[in-house]
């Protein structure tokens, strides 16, 4: 039988952070970027126009974090509407 795994979870989508001519500029920018620690920085080569590009996105787990965070002021909101509206009868 074959064996169940568990599903590939999408993380937050890549921004393009700027395009360079060559990989020593784009890795700069890139080394410039990585400062920041809830930022993952990549360093892609596009053949189509031979350039490189840089991408970035906040860090899935942190994104994750951020998300859940938002889900519970939404489910509060939810409740208090709800409540105000039970009272008032």
């Amino acid at each position: 039988m074959l064996e169940e795994t568990p599903g590939h979870i999408e993380g937050p989508s890549w921004s393009s952070a700027g395009r360079f001519k060559t990989f020593e500029e784009a890795d700069g920018k890139r080394k410039e970027l990585t400062a920041n620690e809830d930022l993952q920085v990549k360093v892609k080569w596009m053949r189509k126009n031979d350039d490189f590009v840089v991408k970035t996105r906040t860090d899935p787990s942190v994104a994750e974090a951020a998300e859940r965070v938002l889900r519970r002021e939404e489910k509060k909101r939810r409740k208090a509407k709800l409540n105000k509206k039970r009272r008032k009868k």
